[in-house]
């Protein structure tokens, strides 16, 4: 079982019982990331991005390779949008279908520079209507 701590009283938590990787549909984390970021919105942006540059600093050399991830909620944005968002940068778009084809799950293997170029992807991709970054 994998516990996802959030802030707030113990009801507030979310248990996923994991038994596989199919045992989770993207219905259900979509659901799940949507509660997590209502609850986490009152943290500073700056203060994560902030904290997010340290770990990105020590988790590896740059420049190297750094995998992005997306979802997107079918019908409500363009994939387009998304893949002008790494014009210019050498990547590698992986994607998959749910299974009840309501979402679609992006992989993005790119090249990048520091991870002040990761956070301005992900910033401009948080501007993108229908868009989860994970």
């Amino acid at each position: 079982m994998v516990v996802f701590p959030l802030p707030g009283p113990p009801e507030m938590t979310i248990f996923l019982l994991c038994l596989d990787e199919e045992a989770i549909t993207y219905d259900f984390s979509y659901i799940c990331i949507k509660i997590a970021r209502l609850m986490l919105s009152k943290e500073n942006p700056e203060e994560f991005y902030s904290r997010f540059h340290e770990q990105l600093l020590a988790s590896q050399k740059w420049p190297g390779p750094y995998l992005f991830k997306f979802i997107l909620r079918d019908g409500e944005t363009d994939e387009n949008i998304l893949t002008k968002l790494f014009d210019g940068i050498k990547a590698k778009f992986t994607k998959k279908q749910s299974s009840k084809k309501t979402f679609t799950s992006i992989s993005v293997m790119a090249q990048i520079e520091d991870p002040d170029a990761v956070i301005a992807i992900y910033r401009k991709a948080q501007q993108i209507k229908g868009l989860i970054t994970l």
